[in-house]
């Protein structure tokens, strides 16, 4: 599954068969709306939002699809102001076409399991990615929520390392003032460490500090449900739970 970042309200996603076979998926399941068809799109928002801060928040959600190949989709996803537009334009699934290359745009819908069926799979790839954006909303709402009650987990902060010495170094530094639950993970798709830590029993102002200290040593990156969705997903667990703590002892 490949997603490009076309512009701040557009990506888009290729899906190719081996893609779907991975996931034990037919392209004809997809218009069903299976839990899996979900997960598909799912993952695919969720590294979205990992790769280019790409979120849909309460934004409408266009869907195009067009067949690049007999063995690819691509899906273009575009957030829309005007929910009028949405209604207007989201039928669209080819771009215009004329003579030969009609012809050629044709025989490749027809071998992706029919016209029909096609179409079916743009109204599910919208339901899918609608629910995902639902889900999305409630699990922000709830995390504002529970900062407002002084929940302690609800504040988490994310930095990338380049080398993993270079989290060590960062770690025996935080040590002694840090004792937050925190995770390392590794990211083997960009070759990077990403510490995860949160606020637990620290004060605002303490846990600023923290990471300033921390800003020194490392990137700070975006943090959200979806991002920490991503992480566990996605990337591999080096230390769970007392990251620093341990690295500090290397």
């Amino acid at each position: 599954m490949k997603i490009e970042k076309i512009n701040d309200n557009q990506i888009r996603c290729t899906l190719t068969r081996a893609d779907l076979i991975d996931r034990q998926l037919k392209l004809s399941e997809l218009a069903y709306g299976s839990e899996k068809a979900k997960s598909l799109f799912q993952d695919m928002m969720q590294q979205a939002a990992f790769e280019f801060g790409f979120e849909a928040d309460d934004t409408p959600l266009m869907i195009e699809a067009i067949p690049s190949s007999a063995d690819s989709i691509v899906l273009i996803i575009t957030k829309v102001d005007d929910p009028e537009e949405l209604d207007t334009r989201f039928s669209k699934f080819a771009p215009s076409l004329s003579g030969d290359a009609e012809s050629s745009g044709q025989d490749a819908l027809d071998k992706l399991e029919g016209a029909e069926e096609f179409l079916n799979l743009l109204n599910k790839v919208k339901k899918a990615v609608g629910d995902i954006s639902e889900r999305t909303i409630q699990e922000a709402e709830k995390q504002s929520a529970a900062e407002a009650d002084g929940n302690s987990s609800s504040s988490i902060r994310l930095f990338s390392f380049g080398t993993l010495d270079t989290a060590i170094h960062a770690a025996r530094l935080l040590k002694p003032m840090y004792n937050g639950r925190n995770t390392l993970y590794k990211d083997n798709a960009n070759s990077i460490y990403i510490l995860a830590l949160t606020k637990s029993e620290h004060t605002r102002s303490d846990f600023n500090k923290i990471c300033n200290m921390l800003s020194e040593y490392g990137s700070s990156e975006k943090a959200n449900s979806a991002v920490l969705a991503y992480l566990e997903e996605h990337c591999e667990t080096i230390v769970s739970s007392d990251a620093i703590q341990k690295l500090a002892m290397i």
